[in-house]
This record gives structure tokens, sequence and C-alpha cells, in this order.
């Protein structure tokens, strides 16, 4: 059976910010490898020891409902008792390892790869940030001179100040 590729945009929407990580949740890590939740989170449970808390977390009752009110496709996940796992980039890769399914790995790499160009979008808004900073300074610096210059031109515009005149006529 082939793999239909997986679009980037499908797999960044999947991905979010919980914890100052970026993780995505087991419903759709399963959607993604083909699997059911229910097996991902039993292969998880038998392999524990592949699965440490930087790869993978459950989340809080206030963060499921925070996931859930930001995201449609997580709906279903309002009235369920079961708090979802988060899995980090890492813990992404091992389920792949764990799962080893022809799917899960295709899926895997596509999985991978959109962190990856999400982590190299990070890089670069930093340099650009740190840029824009040291622009900043610059004009700062410029802006400085630039005023200077300007009071200079509106002095030299002003009308020299009236000599007097001189009297006509005889001064002792």
């Amino acid at each position: 059976m082939q793999t239909a590729v997986i679009p980037a945009e499908v797999i960044q929407n999947k991905i979010f910010i919980i914890r100052g990580q970026k993780v995505m949740l087991d419903r759709d890590l399963a959607e993604l490898y083909g699997v059911p939740t229910k097996a991902l989170i039993q292969a998880t449970k038998r392999n524990k020891q592949r699965f440490p808390k930087d790869f993978m977390f459950q989340l809080t009752q206030m963060e499921k409902i925070e996931v859930v009110t930001i995201c449609d496709h997580l709906k279903v996940l309002k009235f369920s008792s079961r708090r979802p796992f988060a899995f980090t980039e890492h813990g992404a890769l091992m389920l792949a390892n764990v799962l080893k399914s022809e799917r899960a790995i295709k899926a895997s790499i596509y999985i991978i790869r959109t962190f990856i160009k999400l982590r190299e979008y990070v890089t670069t808004y930093k340099v650009l940030e740190q840029a824009l900073k040291e622009l900043e300074g610059r004009v700062d610096y410029h802006d400085k001179h630039i005023k200077a210059i300007f009071e200079a031109i509106r002095k030299l515009m002003e009308p020299a100040p009236e000599k007097p005149k001189p009297r006509i006529g005889f001064h002792p």
C-alpha cells in the first residue's frame, strides 16, 4: 500500500507548544501513523523505558481544556475523561520505532522534517530579531545627528538679526 505524502501544513497544525515544548498529541500521531489511539498508548506502556518525561507526558486537565478550546479537530476530547499524552519530537520518532509499521516509519519522517522546519523558522526569526535590534540602535544614533542637521538648517533659514541702522547726521 502506497502512503500519500503528508503535507507539512497538516502536521504543523497538529503541533502545539505545551510546557514550553513543541509537542503532538497522541490522537493526532495515531491518525498520522494509521493506528487507533488505544493501540498507540498500549505500545508506549509496553515500552515505558523508551519514553522518558522529556519524550512524552500526560496533559493536565487544564491543559486538555485549553487545547480542546483552541482546536476544532479535538472537540471529541472535550467530554472524554481521558487526558491525552503529548509527545515531543523525540517521542514522536521513538513512537514510530515502537509501532514498526511501514506507514508509521514514513509518517515519522514527515513529522521530524516538520519539526526541523519549525526549528529553522525560530532560528531565522531570532537572527532577524537581532538584526532589527542592531538596526534600531543605528537609527537611534543617526536620529540624533539628523535632528542636529535639521536644527542647523532651521538656524540658517532664520533671518539674520537686524543690525541697528546707522543714524543719519552728526553724532557727537
